[in-house]
C-alpha cells in the first residue's frame, strides 16, 4: 500500500498503481467525471498513469490552468490527427497548450492549408473527438523512437528527439496517431464538446529565421458548446479594443518599413498621452526620493559583458556598431541598469548616503524575431520607466515594501483593480541560467518572499521564471475583459553590484556592497498603452486623454467664437481642439464620439450670443447648456474625481 496526501493534509491509503482516476472516483463519483489531470508530487500526471510511492497529489478541474493545460494539449494531439487524415504525409512540429487554446506548426509541403480549410478541419476533429479515443502514454527507447519517425518521414520529430537523452522519451498514441510528448492528456477524446479553430500563422522552425516557415495553427475548444460561444463573444470584444486597431483611429502611433519593424513612431496624440503617464510617474517617485536621470541609447561593449547582458542576449540581440577607431564597440543599450551602475560608481558613498533611488524613462533596444513582433506589445525599441535603488541591506525590504506602494498606486489610478502578484524564482535544477552565489539568490528569494507577506500581498510563486541576475515580484493585471497582461515588475540583486564593485562606506568606516533593487511599475511605456488602450477601449480617463474636448461650430459663421473658446479654454489648463470643417453637425458630432473625446461642446448663434456653450459628454449625449466659466469648473472638477 502507498500514503496518498490529499491538499486538505488528510492521508488515504491505496494500492501501489493506483491512478488519479481511481483515486478521484474514491472520494466522489461527480469528482470524478469532472476531474482532467493530476498533480503527483509537484509533477502533472494523466489520470491513467499509475502511481507508484508515497505522493502529495492535488487533482485538477477545468476550473484549474492545470486542468486546462491538459484538455488544450489533448486538443492540439486531435488537431494533429485530424489533419494527418486529411492531409496525408504533412509533417509535425510542436503543438503546445497556450495561455487560451493551443497550437501546433505543421510542415504541408506543396499544400497550402488557409482560413477556408479550418471548418472541415473542425469537423473532422469532431468526429473524432465522439470516438472517445483514448489517449495512451507509452515509453520507448530512443532508439526505437527515431525509427519510428525516419520511417515516417518526419524530420522535426527527428530533429527533437536528437536532443532527448534515452530513458526520458514517451510517445503518446490516440486513434491513430502518435505523437513524441512528455504530456499529460485527457484519459480520452470524449470531454472535447466544443472547437473552434481560430487562425493560422507563419512561423519559423524553432523561431529561427533562417530555418523553413511551418504553417501554425491556432484553435481552442471547451467541454461545452456555451463555453465557447462565450469566449467568441470574448474575442469579438477584443478585437474592437485591439490596439493597433484603435492606435491608427485615435492616432497615437504608427510604423514605417522605412523607419523599420518594431519601431514605433509616436504621433502628438500619443506623444501627449506619454508625456502625461510621465509626468504622473515622475510626480510620484518625486514624492518617494527618486532622483531622474539622462543615460545614452548606447554604450562600449564592455559595459554589457561586465553587467552579464552580452552573454546572455548578445547573440540574439542587435549586433555591436564598430566605430572608425581600432577594436573599439559599441552597443544599442539593451537595459538601463549596468549605466545606473555606473552613475552610482561616479561619487563615493557612505551609509549616510543611502539609499540611492535613480529613476529613468531610458529607451532600450532588443532584436526580436519579426514574427514575434506584435504592435506596441512586442517591439524592438521601447522605453522603460526604470529606476534603480541602491541600499543597505537594513533597508531592502522597506524599500521593496514602497516600490508596492507605488504599484498599487499607478494600478488604483488607471482602475486596474483585478490583479495577481507573482513571486518569479530561479529554477533549482538549471543554475547556469542565472548568474550569482547561491547564499546570494537565497538572500534575494527571502526578501521578496518575507516583504510580500509583511504587506499582506497575496502571491504565487513560479519557479524559474526569475530574472538572469535575481528574483523578482511580478504583477498580473487583468483587463476589462478578463485577458491577462504582465505589468510591473520589482527585482531584488545581489549580483551587478558586484559585478561593477559598487561599494559604500558603512558605520564601521569599512567598504560594503549595496543591494540593488530593479523597478519598472510602468514595465515599459510601450506595452502599458497598449493594455491600457485596450482596457479602456481608448477611452482614456479625463486626467490622461490627450483631447479632453472638441468644439463644434455648427457653421462656418461661428468659428470666430469657437476660437474664442478655444484660447479661454487652453488658457484654463483644458486640452481642447475645434473641429471646423464644412460638415453638417450631425457628422462632426459622429465622427468625434468615435474619436473617444470625452466631451463635445456645441455652439451656435444661440450660445455665441450669451457666451455659452452646448455641452455633450461621449457616449451618454446631452448634458445641457453652461457658460464658458461654468463648463471650465465643471470640467476641473471631473478631472480631480478621475484622479486616484
Amino acid at each position: 500500500m502507498i500514503k496518498i496526501t490529499l491538499p486538505d493534509q488528510s492521508v488515504r491509503e491505496y494500492p501501489e498503481g493506483i491512478t488519479g482516476e481511481g483515486i478521484a472516483r474514491d472520494i466522489s463519483p461527480r469528482l470524478a467525471k469532472e476531474v482532467l489531470a493530476i498533480t503527483v508530487n509537484d509533477q502533472l500526471y494523466d489520470l491513467h498513469r499509475p502511481i507508484q510511492e508515497d505522493a502529495t497529489i492535488k487533482l485538477h478541474k477545468w476550473e484549474d490552468d492545470e486542468g486546462k493545460h491538459a484538455f488544450w494539449h489533448s486538443s492540439a494531439h486531435l488537431m494533429a490527427e485530424a489533419l494527418e487524415a486529411l492531409y496525408p504525409g504533412i509533417k509535425f512540429g510542436i503543438g503546445p497548450a497556450i495561455e487560451n487554446g493551443f497550437y501546433y506548426d505543421v510542415d504541408t509541403g506543396d499544400r497550402t492549408i488557409s482560413d477556408t480549410d479550418l471548418p472541415e478541419i473542425e469537423k473532422k476533429m469532431q468526429e473524432l473527438a465522439r470516438q472517445k479515443e483514448v489517449y495512451q502514454r507509452r515509453e520507448v527507447s530512443k532508439k526505437e523512437a527515431l525509427q519510428y519517425f525516419e520511417t515516417k518521414g518526419d524530420p522535426y520529430k527527428v530533429e527533437l528527439l536528437s536532443e532527448l537523452e534515452d530513458g526520458t522519451i514517451t510517445f503518446y498514441e490516440q486513434g491513430n496517431f502518435t505523437d513524441l510528448c512528455r504530456g499529460p492528456h485527457l484519459p480520452d477524446t470524449s470531454p472535447i464538446k466544443a472547437i473552434k479553430l481560430l487562425s493560422i500563422a507563419g512561423a519559423y522552425w524553432r523561431g529561427d529565421e533562417k530555418r523553413k516557415q511551418l504553417t501554425r495553427i491556432y484553435g481552442i475548444s471547451f467541454p461545452k458548446q456555451k463555453m465557447l460561444t462565450e469566449y467568441l463573444q470574448k474575442l469579438e470584444e477584443a478585437q474592437k479594443r485591439d490596439h493597433r486597431k484603435l492606435g491608427k483611429e485615435l492616432e497615437l502611433f504608427a510604423f514605417s518599413q522605412r523607419v523599420g519593424q518594431g519601431l514605433p513612431l509616436w504621433l502628438p496624440k500619443g506623444a501627449k498621452l506619454r508625456e502625461r503617464l510621465e509626468n504622473f510617474l515622475k510626480k510620484v517617485q518625486l514624492q518617494y526620493g527618486y532622483d531622474q536621470v539622462i543615460t545614452p541609447h548606447i554604450g562600449q561593449k564592455e559595459l554589457y559583458e561586465t553587467s552579464g547582458h552580452y552573454a546572455k542576449y548578445g547573440a540574439d540581440s542587435f549586433q555591436p556598431i564598430k566605430t572608425p577607431a581600432e577594436g573599439e564597440e559599441f552597443l544599442l543599450k539593451p537595459m538601463n541598469c549596468p549605466h545606473h551602475c555606473e552613475i552610482y560608481r561616479i561619487k563615493p558613498h557612505s551609509y549616510r548616503d543611502l539609499p540611492v533611488r535613480l529613476a529613468e524613462f531610458g529607451t532600450v533596444y532588443r532584436y526580436e524575431q519579426s514574427g514575434e513582433l506584435h504592435g506596441l506589445t512586442r517591439v524592438r525599441g521601447f522605453t522603460q520607466d526604470d529606476a534603480h535603488i541602491f541600499c543597505r541591506p537594513d533597508q531592502l525590504k522597506e524599500e521593496f515594501k514602497k516600490v508596492i506602494d507605488i504599484i498599487f498606486y499607478i494600478f488604483k489610478a488607471l482602475k486596474f483593480d483585478d490583479y495577481t502578484a507573482q513571486i518569479s524564482l530561479r529554477d533549482p535544477g538549471n543554475k547556469e541560467k542565472y548568474i550569482g552565489s547561491d547564499e546570494n539568490w537565497e538572500k534575494a528569494e527571502q526578501a521578496i518572499i518575507e516583504a510580500c507577506e509583511e504587506k499582506g500581498l497575496q502571491t504565487v510563486v513560479e519557479t524559474g521564471e526569475a530574472a538572469f541576475y535575481g528574483p523578482k515580484l511580478d504583477f498580473m493585471v487583468r483587463d476589462a475583459i478578463g485577458r491577462k497582461w504582465q505589468l510591473g515588475t520589482i527585482q531584488v540583486d545581489y549580483n551587478l553590484p558586484e559585478r561593477f564593485n559598487l561599494e559604500y562606506i558603512g558605520k564601521d568606516n569599512q567598504p560594503h556592497r549595496p543591494i540593488m533593487i530593479h523597478r519598472a511599475p510602468f514595465g515599459s511605456m510601450e506595452r502599458f498603452v497598449a493594455v491600457l488602450i485596450e482596457h479602456t477601449a481608448g477611452k482614456f480617463p479625463l486626467w490622461l486623454t490627450p483631447e479632453q474636448v472638441v468644439i463644434l461650430p455648427i457653421s462656418e459663421k461661428f468659428n470666430e467664437y469657437a476660437k474664442n473658446v478655444l484660447n479661454l479654454l487652453n488658457n484654463s489648463d483644458i486640452r481642447a481642439v475645434i473641429d471646423d470643417r464644412n460638415e453638417k453637425i450631425g457628422k462632426k458630432i459622429r465622427d468625434n464620439e468615435l474619436k473617444r473625446i470625452p466631451y463635445l461642446l456645441i455652439v451656435g448663434e444661440k450660445e455665441a450670443a450669451d457666451h455659452l456653450v452646448a455641452v455633450r459628454r461621449q457616449g451618454e449625449g446631452d448634458k445641457g447648456v453652461m457658460s464658458i466659466d461654468q463648463f471650465i469648473e465643471f470640467i476641473h472638477e471631473e478631472e480631480r474625481k478621475s484622479l486616484p
